[in-house]
């Protein structure tokens, strides 16, 4: 008598393999990315980042972010993510910066160094985590959302605080759009002290053409030069940063507060970050044409939002409800001190 052959599991049942369940996550990270890219090109003002986190967050917090998917969704938010932040580097050259001169350029430095150190004392004075204080403040100081991202690995914060920080750093990038305008009127500032104020204070560098696009040409070349100058200071920050928390973690295991293996020995300057200094030197070179600028611009546009919607798929609204007013205080006040410390800025970079 022939025995039976062994049961298949249908097609149902079997489980699915590793690198398909990344390629799941990753595609509908791009879906999200793409409507972000779709919606920004018929509303100008609206970034594509912002969308992609909104499209995750909401995506997940409504049920459509299924168990297969998250292994490809971390994936981007890690991996993705800081593959467009490399291709940032390709919007800097350092001949632009060159430009600003040495007081300019001291000026610049003096905005980020009070906007980082002010708005993590404020968190604290607010009794915020370091985490969330930490991320806020580096957004703030550099480059909104692609800061934020950037330094998540070093804050030892919940997906739900990274979410906030995003959030924040968003609003008050878009409430800039009309409030600086107006508020250079009242003041009769001239176009280059508004393009040196704008490129000082405002966050995306995408909010940034934005505000300054409402005075003229002239306003907005200074914003940009004085903007991207900041985005330069993302290496120097997060090679401090990273210093900070291995010396941090690294006290708290001879001190036996934490086993020594809980932590990952992350590098002084990750690899991304070196990456990102290349791109900045091969973008100085000018050996990249113009048309192949805007195209690698509108991929690292693509990354970097898949990236975002795989950050937003990890937020929960109900834990990030439960975070509470304080971090919208902190927001509104890191916005506040930024303004006013660019604005003294302004009149030495202009």
């Amino acid at each position: 008598m022939v025995a039976a052959p062994p049961p298949t599991k249908s097609r149902a049942t079997r489980p699915i393999s590793y690198s398909r369940r990344i390629g799941i996550g990753l595609l509908f990270a791009l879906v999200g990315s793409l409507a972000g890219m779709a919606l920004h090109e018929v509303v100008d003002w609206i970034s594509p980042l912002v969308v992609a986190v909104l499209f995750g967050a909401l995506a997940a917090n409504v049920g459509l972010v299924r168990a297969p998917m998250r292994s490809g969704l971390r994936w981007s938010a890690r991996n993705v993510l800081r593959a467009g932040i490399v291709l940032v580097g390709l919007r800097l050259s350092l001949r632009e910066v060159a430009h600003l001169g040495p007081r300019a350029l001291a000026a610049v430095v003096v905005v980020v160094v009070a906007t980082f150190f002010g708005t993590q004392w404020l968190g604290k004075r607010l009794g915020l985590s370091p985490g969330l204080s930490l991320l806020v403040a580096t957004g703030y100081s550099i480059c909104g959302a692609s800061a934020i991202a950037a330094t998540e690995p070093f804050a030892d914060a919940t997906e739900e605080e990274v979410a906030y920080a995003i959030a924040l750093v968003t609003m008050c990038g878009s409430l800039a759009i009309a409030v600086l305008p107006a508020t250079a009127s009242l003041l009769h500032m001239n176009d280059a002290h508004f393009g040196a104020w704008v490129g000082a204070s405002v966050h995306d560098v995408g909010q940034v053409v934005a505000t300054a696009s409402t005075r003229n040409a002239a306003a907005l070349k200074s914003a940009v030069i004085v903007k991207l100058t900041r985005v330069a200071l993302l290496a120097p920050l997060l090679a401090g940063v990273s210093f900070a928390y291995r010396r941090r973690h690294t006290s708290s295991a001879l001190h036996g507060d934490e086993p020594a293996g809980d932590k990952p020995a992350l590098p002084l300057l990750p690899m991304f970050i070196v990456l990102f200094l290349v791109a900045v030197v091969v973008r100085t070179t000018g050996v990249i044409s113009d048309l192949w600028l805007a195209r690698i611009k509108n991929l690292e546009t693509l990354l970097m939002g898949m990236g975002l919607v795989g950050l937003g798929a990890g937020v929960s609204l109900a834990k990030l409800r439960a975070v509470g007013r304080r971090p919208l205080a902190l927001g509104l006040l890191s916005w506040l001190l930024v303004a006013v410390v660019s604005l003294a800025a302004a009149y030495v970079a202009a």
